[in-house]
């Protein structure tokens, strides 16, 4: 039996639920230690001020934007990888990983060079306060420089996934994390560098990302990168770009409302930034439960849904929403009892915790109903139905929060910025619903069943 073949029975007759784990958890161990050591940023960059706290907090925005290019291109091409080598033609599938992997790179060398450019006026767009200034611009230069790294690193983390080869991509994304959490200590600890040492710590570990995931892409992926095969084609681009559309207005939703927020922040001292910024560092924590195993579940949902297993992916899409419930109650639960203990744990200031604390509280609370928000944007987006993916990936942090964020803040304060965020959370969970209904009834069992979606 070829790879091909091989492959192919994996993803169509291993037990659905062993494959979504299988695929899962590496998935969301990786994203855990990414998120571990945004942490551990937190913590190393707490010990300079509250002002590179602050910073740190404004360029989580930036990164958001650069994850959102990646994710983007990384998740429409791999729909089209996943469906491709369903159909067993290798060659097809190759087109699109590669044309969107230098596609990536290039638009994010265009972002570094505008954003060195307009370095000031950008960080003030992304919500830093004159004080947090000086370390938001050092920081975020070195940002900057490694995005075309990330960018890559990830859109072949996902291509990684969307061939089954999940424990790749997260030996690939986990190396990157560790090495920035030990580029932290020597940096910002040992060789007390400040926040320039946070910044290059960042860059280094992204760069070691890149080149270690391109060796393992190249080793064992069916597709090949290979320039040969970026297309010239404008159908392929679009495509790709139509079937990521959601996750960029998921990261891109994100960036925007994260900058409204820092925004809002100023005008509470640099502590309500520090401590926004904890919290959504801590919440995105727990959130790598629910796109870990979803994410687990795209492809076994995109390859099974393209060979006509509806089944499958029922069962898989139901598992996906249970299972990641669970998890994220127990975690959400037992948070909620310490809040002021996480958040002594990256910042002692009695200001920060005492604005942090609450928010947490709250925020834990909203993310019990993300689940639901998570599972079906995935689930739409890896069969190619882009525009009820992008209404549902605008829910959380866009249509419902920018707005509901504004209106709170300028009628109850500070209390208004801490309680947006889970109440769009509940309302998103709770739209999502008759989505999930619609699927699970309109779509067939078995193939040639007449009740199509």
């Amino acid at each position: 039996m070829d790879r091909s073949e091989a492959n192919y029975k994996r993803m169509t007759e291993t037990n659905v639920s062993k494959l979504i784990l299988l695929l899962g958890l590496p998935t969301t161990i990786s994203m855990l230690v990414t998120n571990i050591y945004n942490l551990a940023d937190t913590y190393f960059v707490g010990l300079i001020s509250i002002e590179a706290q602050a910073a740190t907090s404004v360029l989580f925005t930036l990164q958001s934007i650069i994850q959102a290019v990646a994710f983007t291109l990384g998740i429409g091409a791999g729909t089209y990888v996943s469906k491709y080598l369903a159909d067993k033609d290798e060659k097809t599938a190759s087109k699109y990983v590669t044309s969107s992997f230098y596609l990536g790179i290039l638009l994010a060398i265009i972002l570094l060079i505008f954003g060195m450019i307009f370095l000031t006026p950008f960080m003030r767009l992304l919500g830093a306060s004159d004080t947090a200034l000086p370390d938001a611009k050092e920081y975020g230069m070195w940002v900057l420089i490694s995005s075309p790294f990330m960018v890559g690193a990830f859109i072949l983390n996902n291509n990684l996934r969307f061939e089954g080869k999940a424990f790749y991509a997260m030996f690939g994304l986990v190396s990157g994390g560790l090495l920035n959490i030990l580029g932290d200590y020597i940096f910002v600890v040992l060789l007390d560098m400040g926040i320039r040492g946070a910044g290059l710590s960042t860059a280094i570990s992204q760069i070691i990302s890149f080149i270690i995931l391109v060796t393992l892409y190249i080793i064992f992926c069916q597709t090949k990168l290979h320039p040969k095969y970026i297309s010239k084609n404008f159908k392929t681009y679009f495509q790709i770009i139509r079937a990521g559309f959601p996750s960029f207005i998921r990261q891109g939703i994100t960036a925007i409302s994260t900058g409204v927020l820092n925004n809002l922040c100023i005008n509470y001292t640099d502590s309500a930034t520090a401590a926004m910024g904890i919290v959504n560092r801590y919440s995105n924590f727990i959130l790598c439960i629910g796109i870990g195993i979803g994410q687990g579940f795209q492809p076994v949902c995109a390859f099974n849904y393209q060979a006509k297993k509806y089944k499958r992916v029922k069962k898989g899409f139901l598992f996906t929403i249970i299972f990641s419930t669970i998890v994220i109650s127990i975690v959400s639960l037992i948070g909620m009892f310490i809040p002021r203990q996480l958040i002594y744990l990256f910042n002692q200031n009695e200001s920060v915790i005492n604005m942090g604390e609450n928010a947490l509280r709250f925020m834990l609370i909203g993310i019990l109903f993300i689940p639901l928000v998570l599972a079906s944007n995935m689930l739409y987006q890896s069969i190619r139905k882009s525009e009820i993916a992008s209404v549902l990936a605008m829910l959380r942090s866009g249509i419902i929060f920018i707005p509901l964020i504004l209106m709170l803040e300028s009628t109850i304060g500070f209390t208004g910025i801490e309680i947006a965020q889970p109440i769009s959370d509940v309302f998103a969970g709770l739209f999502s619903i008759p989505f999930i209904i619609y699927f699970m009834v309109k779509t067939p069992n078995e193939e040639g069943d007449s009740n199509g979606i």
